[in-house]
Order: C-alpha cells, then structure tokens, then sequence
C-alpha cells in the first residue's frame, strides 16, 4: 500500500534521479533482451517496468512529483520519454554529455537551489534493486528530518558488506554522532574509499566497513558548497547558468559548459576526500543491489524468488565474484 507521508513530514524534501550512465557492463545482457545497446536503466530486467520507472515509483511514495528531478543525457532523449511513460515529474535535466555523476549531481542541485534555497535533497541512481521500497522511502525521510536539524551534514547509506567487492565504494564508520527518528546511529564518516583493489577491499570488509549505496541526502545548498570547493571546474559555469530558464542562451551556454568539465565521479571527488560534514547511516533491513553486471542481476533475483523468463544458466558464469547485497542481519 502507498504510504501517505504528512507535508511536515515531507518538509522541504525533493529527489533527484540519476539516469545519464551508459551501463556498459550490463550492455550484453541488455543487447540480449532487447536486441539493442540501450542504457540499462531504460529496460524492464523484472515486472513490466523500466528500472527508471521502478525508481520514480519508489521515490514518489515520500517525494511529491513536483519536487522529482530526473537527470538524463540529450543522447537518451527517446529512451527518456519511453521509460517515464508520462511519469509525472518537476524537471527532467538533459547534460550535453556524460561528465559522470560529478556534474550530474551538481547540474541538479544548482538547479533546485535556484527555486527552493531551504531544500533537502535526496540523489538515488536509477539502477538498483530494491525488495522493501516503504522502508527505504521512510529512511529517507527520517534521513531528511534529521538534515534539517544538522543542514551541515551529507548523510550517505551504506549497507553491510558480504563480500571484498572492489567496484564499490567502502565507507570506514567513526563515532556515533546522532539518531535518527526511528532510532538508527548516524555515525561520522571515519574514511571513504572509492573502488578500492581487491586486497584493500580484503581488509575494509575484515573490519567492518560498510558498501556505498550512493543514495545520500544532503541541503541543495551543502551539495552547492561542496562543488565551489571540491570540484570548482563545474560549480563556476553553472553559477552563472543557473538563472537561466529554458531558453536557447541557456542550452547553448551549457553545451560550452560542458565540454570543458572534467569526467569525474562524484564518489572520487568530493566523498573521498571526506569532508567535515560527512555521516553514514546504515540501510535498514531490506535487499539491495547495485545492477552493474549481469552475475549481480541474477543473484539477487534468485535470492528473491524472481528470476525472470529471459534467465539462462549461462547467466551464473563468473558469480562467484560478484554480489546482490542484503541489509543488516541479511548477510549484507
């Protein structure tokens, strides 16, 4: 059932949907399915639904459609409509090019702190399997609640490792810093290491680091202070883009833009380097999975009674390496 959350709930929240990644590593199994290289997060892997779509579903049980903000490529335009499928949402942001996550997140929270200053914002990828979205969806809003008592605060959600996983992002938890509504530590990121080598990922999993979700909820204007500091490259032009509506000057000033960003994941630029407002709060209990390879895709279906017609055997070569992940008390 659809969880109706109060206004005063809600607060200020909005969500911010990445969907501009290219999804190379799942691009044979798409490839099978659908007879073409479309982007990952425009197929429908299980259910009838885009993964896109899956996540604007989620996200809309806490987030009013008017405060959703999806982030695509220009080059996915077709796909973009195909998949939202009328999904009703603020914006759809479309970059000029794939910069990677770094300017996604920053096109998008300059574009909100233009028209909401006091706003919290929620980034989710639109790759992920999730098996408990009410749950998820509360953690956010608890996450939100508790941003706008501590607004110097970046809370990402890490979840339990399993595995030495070195495509992830691992986050060394430090003190215990707050509680959330419903009780969960929020903990200070000690250190934070992005797709570390396998025999690091040994070690971070030996004591007890947590995986990355890259869900994170943080004020629009922490995430715009973050960029003028740590990725100045991208927050400049979009500084002096960000009164522009849509206009022709402001597209035509955004594919200049553009072309002179760096190519830099946000993970790699902002959340490595550990800034002082830093916190983790763990998933709660749920599975979750990030659907960068096929071998991910399939185990975490078979984990949850949903494999798919498309299944074959052949699809279980080289899991052993790979992981679906699962919240605390799940092996996750």
């Amino acid at each position: 059932m659809k969880q109706a959350w109060t206004q005063e709930a809600q607060g200020s929240l909005w969500a911010v949907v990445l969907a501009g990644g290219a999804g190379l590593r799942l691009r044979p199994l798409i490839e099978r399915l659908y007879g073409e290289p479309r982007p990952k997060q425009f197929a429908s892997l299980v259910g009838s639904r885009s993964l896109l779509r899956q996540t604007l579903d989620r996200v809309q049980l806490a987030v009013p459609s008017d405060r959703t903000v999806v982030v695509g490529l220009t080059d996915h335009d077709g796909y973009l409509v195909e998949s939202l499928d009328d999904a009703p949402v603020r914006a759809v942001l479309l970059q000029p090019e794939d910069r990677e996550t770094g300017a996604g997140v920053l096109l998008a929270a300059h574009w909100i702190h233009a028209r909401d200053p006091h706003a919290v914002v929620a980034v989710f990828p639109s790759d992920h399997f999730i098996d408990d979205d009410q749950t998820l969806m509360q953690h956010i809003v608890d996450l939100g609640e508790m941003i706008e008592e501590h607004p110097d605060w970046l809370a990402l959600l890490g979840a339990s490792a399993s595995e030495p996983e070195s495509d992830y992002g691992w986050i060394e938890p430090g003190e215990i810093v707050g509680w959330s509504p419903a009780g969960e530590p929020i903990s200070r990121v000690r250190q934070f290491l992005e797709k570390p080598s396998p025999l690091t990922a040994h070690a971070c999993l030996q004591k007890g680091w947590l995986w990355n979700t890259f869900v994170f909820v943080a004020k629009a204007s922490l995430l715009v202070d973050v960029g003028s500091r740590f990725l100045p490259e991208v927050h400049e032009p979009l500084s002096h883009i960000r009164p522009f509506e849509n206009t022709a000057a402001a597209a035509d000033a955004l594919r200049t833009a553009y072309r002179s960003f760096p190519k830099m994941g946000f993970s790699r630029a902002v959340l490595e380097l550990c800034p002082s407002g830093l916190v983790v709060s763990r998933l709660p209990m749920m599975s979750w999975s990030d659907w960068g390879t096929p071998e991910r895709v399939v185990k975490s279906l078979r984990k949850a009674g949903l494999l798919p017609r498309w299944f074959d055997e052949s699809d279980l070569v080289g899991q052993s390496g790979h992981s679906a992940a699962s919240g605390r008390g799940k092996g996750r």
